[in-house]
């Protein structure tokens, strides 16, 4: 489904409540799944979490597709490569066939797992054949794919002897490593990290009944920090439920976009977001460890005109498509002028005279949330606009309902 987003004005006090991280979720259902006794609340809707729920309840022998979810094509062949006696075959879209895995697929291998590829070497699909992992240590690169790391991690209180995982290099994906190490902490789990060492000890059941509430996702809210950014003075947001020792890492939007003169306040479980002064004329960010918010603030700068130059996003070239190029191609077809590498962005100052566009997604939920605040400054179309789906299924209702003019 195409929309034409009309050129808007927003509520200038408005409240939404979003789903719980998708991060958190996906997590906390393949643990779910190794340890039965636990609960989730506030669990997300997404399209991923959905497909992830329902990969982890097949009980048989089968084929396993799971469309365009990275997240759950890298958790799921660490979990069925644990399931002893069970083959499954787990595939995806044709851009899922394109993305990497073999990094994971060969530590797995080297902790005794049998996986092989069905197609291309050293992508999807897999055959996995389950069987018990008798390693305890393995080797990564240190800037490889969080969702790499965090799946060894999330079997490793399965494995007989755990795991020591090492990691050798400049880690890039700390706040994520993080996330899973707390979440396995919170069901009874020792671990330690130490001098790029991460060790995971066993535990063979989770002590009583274990009841985890997931925190709203902060990749969810970078969307209304972008739309508020582009109001006027003034404007205010409330979001619903936010922790301010959150364990997501983007939640470092409540800093970055003070540069875009964003107030972030803390109030109970929501946050409230108020413009509250003028942007800066340039700003300069390193996202190694948020590379998710790289297209939301490239959006907003390009709104209002800012220079913006943007470091460590290496690891957009292998998502749901190549998002630099896709960012690049996007913002110049609304009259920007952008430069990008395998790893920056440098987006030059815009005058604000943009094109009419419509914008293509590339199968990419964040392209297309990414882009739609624009429509407070222009009217624009978005190609494909249910793709939000995939984390974010409410996402056009909730724009409405703050006074974005939309029509299908």
């Amino acid at each position: 489904m195409n929309i034409k987003l009309l050129k808007s004005q927003i509520k200038t006090v408005s409240s939404i409540t979003i789903t719980g991280s998708k991060s958190e979720s996906n997590r906390l259902l393949l643990l779910q799944a190794l340890y039965p006794e636990i609960k989730i609340e506030n669990l997300s809707n997404s399209d991923d979490s959905v497909v992830m729920s329902k990969a982890l309840s097949s009980n048989s022998n089968t084929v396993v597709d799971i469309h365009h979810a990275g997240t759950a094509m890298r958790f799921l062949t660490a979990f069925f490569a644990t399931q002893q006696g069970k083959e499954v075959t787990l595939t995806g879209s044709q851009r899922m066939k394109e993305r990497p895995i073999q990094i994971l697929v060969e530590a797995l291998n080297q902790l005794g797992a049998n996986i092989s590829y069905l197609e291309n070497s050293g992508c999807p699909p897999l055959l996995i054949k389950g069987k018990a992992l008798t390693q305890n240590k393995i080797s990564l690169k240190a800037n490889v794919s969080s969702q790499y790391i965090s799946a060894l991690l999330l079997i490793a209180p399965k494995l007989e002897q755990g795991l020591e995982l090492t990691l050798n290099g400049e880690i890039t994906s700390i706040p994520y490593i993080n996330m899973t190490l707390n979440l396995l902490n919170q069901i009874g789990v020792e671990t330690s990290f130490k001098n790029n060492v991460i060790t995971v000890n066993p535990l063979k059941e989770v002590s009583g009944d274990k009841t985890i509430v997931v925190e709203s996702d902060w990749s969810s809210a970078s969307y209304f920090y972008s739309i508020v950014a582009l109001s006027p003075i003034g404007t205010q947001v409330e979001l619903s439920s936010y922790k301010q020792d959150s364990l997501q890492g983007d939640s470092v939007l409540a800093e970055l976009y003070q540069a875009f003169g964003v107030k972030t306040t803390f109030k109970g479980l929501s946050i409230v977001l108020e413009k509250t002064s003028q942007y800066q004329a340039e700003i300069a960010f390193d996202l190694v460890k948020s590379p998710d918010i790289a297209q939301t603030i490239a959006v907003t700068a390009l709104g209002l005109g800012v220079k913006c130059d943007l470091e460590g996003l290496h690891t957009l070239k292998i998502k749901e498509t190549d998002r630099l190029v896709a960012l690049k191609n996007e913002i110049e077809k609304l009259g920007g002028d952008i430069e990008v590498t395998n790893e920056t962005l440098h987006l030059k100052p815009f005058d604000g005279n943009f094109k009419l566009a419509t914008i293509q997604t590339y199968n990419d939920h964040r392209m297309a949330m990414a882009f739609a605040p624009l429509a407070l400054k222009t009217e624009l179309k978005i190609e494909d606009a249910m793709v939000v789906s995939k984390s974010y299924p409410t996402f056009w209702d909730d724009l409405k309902s703050i006074g974005f003019q939309i029509n299908q």
